[in-house]
C-alpha cells in the first residue's frame, strides 16, 4: 500500500518540476511561434515593397498615345527572360467586369500566359483606388505560387481605368521564412533543454533544505540523533524549533510515563510481597488460596507493567541498541549457565545491526529466547540475527530440542498463561517475549527448526546505521 500510494501521490518536487516546465515549455512554444509570424509579416512586406517599387517603374515610364497606352521600355532582365518568376503585366476591367490583360502591355517572362486574377479585382480596387491590393495566385508555370500587386491607376486622355500589375514567385520567401522556422526551432529547443535543467536545478537547490530537514527527522525517529541540530534558512526555522518542541515534549512525556510505572509497580509489589510473606507463615487452606491468587497477581503485575514500559520506551527517539553485542554477552552467559548440559551456542549477527529501543528490552527478548532454547535443547542453540529491510530486523532462535506441535505453540504464547500450565518445553519466557515484541510493533512466530526442535522467530524495529 505504501508503494502504491508513493507512485500515485507525485511528490511536490514533481508537481513543481512539471508545472514549471509545463509554463516554460508553454511560453517558449509561444514566442517561437508569435516570432515566426512575424519574420513571415517582415518577409512579406519586403517583398510587397520590392513589387511596389516595380509598379511605380511601369507607372513612371508609361504614357497615353491616341488614348491607348503606351509602356515603358524596362531594363530588369529578370522580366525579359521566360518563367523568369518576375512578372508585370498592365491591365483593364472588361465589360464583364472582370479584369484582363491590355493585349501586348505584359513582360515577356509571361511568354503568351496573363497573371491569374480573382474575379472581383476590379470592384475591391474600385472601392478603395488609392490603396494597391496585394494577393497570392497561381503562376504562369505549374506548382509556381506567386505574390501579385495590382494598382489602379486613372490617366489623362484616356476613358477608362487601367490596372498595373506586378507579380514574383514568392516559393523563395517561403523556403527564406522555412528555414528561419527551422533554425529557430533548433534555437528553442536548445533553450528550452537548457531551462529544463536550469529549473531542475533549481527546484533540486531550493528544496534541499527540506530534504536535509525530512533525513534529520529520520535520524531522530530511527534513534540516530535526540534533536533538530543543522542550520536552516529562515523561512523554515520556525518549523525546525515547533518540531524540537514537539520531541522534547514526547521525551518527557515517556520519563513521566516511566516514572509512573515504577511507582505502580514499587506500589503494588510490596503489598503483594507482604501477603505472600504472611501466608508462607500460617500454613492452611487459606494461606494456599492467598498464595495461589497473589502469585497469580504478581504475575498479572509484571505482565502489564513489562507492556507498559516497552510501549513507553518503543515511542522514546535517541534509543538504539546494538544487536551484536547484546548477542555475545548472553551467549557467554548463557554458555557457563549450562555449562554442565555443554549447550553450544552458534550466533552471529551484522556489527551494523542496530536494534530501535533500549538495551534492556532486547536483552529481555533475545535472552528469554535463548535460555528458553539452551533449557529444552539437547546441546546446540543456533541465534541469527539480520536486517529484514530498511527499518525491520529478524532475530531467529532454534534448538536441536523435542520441539513443540502446533497446539502447544499456541499455548505457550497465550496472555496471562502461568508455568504450570504450560505444555512441555514452553515456559513464560515466550509470552514475555510476545508482550514485548508486540509493544515494539512486532510479531513472535513459533515453528520447527531444521536442528529439530523449535524455531523462535522475532520482527523488531530497526535503527539506522
Amino acid at each position: 500500500m505504501t508503494t502504491v500510494g508513493r507512485f500515485a501521490k507525485p511528490s511536490l518536487v514533481r508537481r513543481l518540476v512539471l508545472l514549471a516546465l509545463g509554463w516554460t515549455f508553454a511560453a517558449l512554444v509561444i514566442s517561437a511561434v508569435v516570432l515566426a509570424l512575424l519574420f513571415q509579416q517582415a518577409a512579406l512586406r519586403r517583398f510587397d515593397a520590392g513589387l511596389s517599387d516595380l509598379i511605380d517603374n511601369l507607372l513612371a515610364g508609361s504614357t497615353i498615345e491616341n488614348g491607348e497606352v503606351v509602356a515603358p521600355a524596362l531594363t530588369d532582365l529578370r522580366a525579359l527572360r521566360p518563367y523568369s518568376g518576375r512578372y508585370w503585366e498592365i491591365a483593364e476591367p472588361g465589360p464583364d467586369g472582370r479584369v484582363q490583360a491590355i493585349e501586348d502591355l505584359r513582360s515577356r517572362s509571361l511568354w503568351d500566359s496573363e497573371l491569374a486574377k480573382p474575379p472581383d479585382l476590379a470592384q475591391r480596387l474600385r472601392a478603395d483606388p488609392s490603396r494597391p491590393i496585394a494577393f497570392d495566385a497561381a503562376g504562369p508555370q505549374p506548382g509556381e505560387t506567386v505574390r501579385v500587386m495590382a494598382r489602379w491607376t486613372t490617366f489623362y486622355g484616356r476613358d477608362g481605368p487601367v490596372i498595373f500589375m506586378a507579380a514574383e514567385d514568392r516559393r523563395p520567401i517561403d523556403r527564406e521564412v522555412r528555414n528561419f522556422v527551422t533554425a529557430t526551432a533548433v534555437a528553442f529547443g536548445l533553450l528550452s533543454v537548457g531551462l529544463i535543467l536550469a529549473v531542475i536545478v533549481q527546484v533540486r537547490v531550493g528544496l534541499q533544505p527540506l530534504f536535509r530537514l525530512r533525513r534529520e527527522v529520520a535520524d531522530v525517529r530511527r534513534g540516530k540523533s535526540e534533536r533538530l541540530q543543522a542550520d536552516y534558512p529562515t523561512e523554515l526555522e520556525p518549523l525546525t524549533d515547533e518540531l524540537n518542541a514537539l520531541v522534547a515534549h514526547n521525551q518527557e512525556t515517556v520519563e513521566r510515563q516511566r516514572t509512573h510505572v515504577g511507582n505502580l509497580a514499587h506500589a503494588l509489589k510490596t503489598p503483594i510481597s507482604v501477603m505472600l510473606t504472611e501466608a508462607s507463615q500460617r500454613p492452611g487452606p487459606l494461606a494456599e488460596v492467598v498464595t495461589r491468587q497473589a502469585e497469580v497477581m504478581r504475575q498479572q503485575v509484571d505482565h502489564h507493567l513489562r507492556r507498559a514500559r516497552a510501549a513507553a520506551r518503543s515511542q522514546g527517539p535517541g534509543e538504539r541498541t546494538s544487536v551484536a553485542e547484546v548477542l555475545d554477552e548472553l551467549s557467554r552467559t548463557l554458555e557457563r549457565i549450562f555449562r554442565d548440559k555443554g549447550v553450544d551456542i552458534d550466533w552471529d549477527a551484522p556489527d551494523d545491526l542496530w536494534f530501535q529501543g533500549e538495551r534492556q528490552d532486547f536483552m529481555e527478548i533475545a535472552g528469554n529466547a535463548m535460555e528458553n532454547a539452551g533449557k529444552w535443547c539437547a546441546g546446540r542453540v543456533r541465534v541469527r540475527a539480520a536486517a529484514d529491510g530498511a527499518e525491520r530486523l529478524r532475530l531467529t532462535v532454534e534448538d536441536d530440542g523435542p520441539g513443540l506441535t502446533p497446539q502447544q505453540r499456541e499455548e505457550v504464547v497465550r496472555r496471562g498463561a502461568r508455568l504450570d500450565e504450560s505444555a512441555p518445553g514452553s515456559g513464560l519466557g515466550l509470552s514475555i517475549i510476545d508482550e514485548l515484541a508486540r509493544a515494539y510493533r512486532g510479531t513472535l512466530i513459533l515453528g520447527g527448526s531444521t536442528l529439530g526442535g523449535l524455531s523462535v522467530t522475532v520482527d523488531l524495529p530497526r535503527a539506522g546505521d
